[in-house]
């Protein structure tokens, strides 16, 4: 596989940059939540297309809401994009739901969940072998 030139990674750390300001700060769509975060962008060696990464925190019917809500305003986050970069093209974005952080949150509890679990063994532990 061939790996990005710098200049292409360059551009996908930029264009990830524009759109989480974009959504973040532009976008008036109630159903775009504030837990959204780009969490790559992958643009085309060509600069025609771009997929983009994005973690919504909620349940299904918020992601749900949150894809119709970026594919209804895909013409006006595409024209800030081409306002916020210099590139001789902007790429058509397709985005791409990523559970990743949803994921590492789960993966978070669980673990404090045993850590607390072994924490209450060992003093269960420690108080019976001192009497």
């Amino acid at each position: 596989m061939k790996r990005n030139s710098v200049k292409n990674e360059r551009i996908n750390a930029e264009v990830q940059r524009a759109l989480s300001r974009i959504l973040r700060e532009d976008v008036k769509d109630p159903r775009i939540p504030v837990m959204i975060s780009v969490t790559k962008a992958v643009v085309a060696p060509d600069l025609k297309t771009c997929k983009a990464y994005i973690s919504v925190l909620g349940d299904e019917q918020t992601k749900a809401d949150c894809r119709a809500a970026l594919k209804s305003a895909a013409g006006y986050i595409r024209h800030e994009l081409a306002v916020s970069l210099n590139l001789r093209l902007t790429p058509e974005i397709t985005y791409v739901l990523d559970d990743s952080i949803e994921y590492g949150v789960e993966m978070s509890y669980k673990i404090d969940e045993i850590m607390e679990k072994q924490n209450a063994a060992a003093l269960l532990r420690d108080g019976s072998e001192n009497e």
